[in-house]
């Protein structure tokens, strides 16, 4: 699969700019049709202009705390733990650990979500929408991170600061891709929507 990304962004760039091509054409030759060209003064001002705003959506930074989470989760040695046939007691004693700030910070949106009056509920007392449902995604990675990175320096996976460092950018690494075709197709959508629209 990984042989056939950089065909496939190559295809999203190029249509790209085939679509700014036949809008330009599309545009030119039949006037009334109600498409609008890239290439003009509005298209270009559109463009460069909307850009930022385009790649600032919710879902790019939801991509981008759930690669530093599922980084720092593969780098703490827990996954390690499923292809081994004997754990160790400090394994097994990190695994607690880990498992016991899962479950701390469970307790801890429980508190805030489920009584009466809680914080993150919403004005008419709803889970959905509310500031809980905002701020799920940063609290799973968050709380993910911190049971991984308690379970890596019990483990003994991480040593030092730079070690926990390491743990969090390697995610970022690793969906690097995806963070790449985000661009390419948010980029292809939204041109699309100002072309035809």
């Amino acid at each position: 699969m990984k042989r056939f990304l950089p065909h496939i962004a190559i295809i999203l760039f190029g249509a790209q700019l085939i679509l700014m091509l036949v809008s330009w054409l599309l545009s030119a030759a039949i006037p009334d049709s109600g498409v609008r060209s890239m290439l003009s003064s509005e298209g270009l001002r559109w463009f460069m202009g909307r850009f930022a705003e385009m790649l600032s959506t919710p879902l790019l930074s939801c991509l981008l705390l759930a690669a530093i989470a599922i980084g720092c989760f593969l780098r703490c040695g827990v996954t390690r733990l499923f292809q081994a046939s004997r754990v160790s007691y400090r394994a097994h004693r990190a695994l607690w650990m880990g498992g016991a700030v899962l479950v701390a910070c469970v307790v801890v949106m429980l508190l805030l979500t489920a009584v009466p009056h809680a914080v993150l509920l919403s004005a008419t007392g709803d889970l959905f929408p509310s500031p809980f449902s905002a701020s799920l995604m940063p609290v799973l990675a968050f709380s993910l991170c911190v049971s991984s990175i308690v379970y890596g320096v019990i483990a003994g996976t991480f040593q030092s600061l730079r070690d926990v460092y390491e743990a969090l950018l390697h995610g970022i690494r690793w969906a690097a891709p995806v963070f790449l075709f985000y661009i390419l197709i948010i980029q292809f959508y939204e041109s699309l929507l100002f072309v035809f629209s």
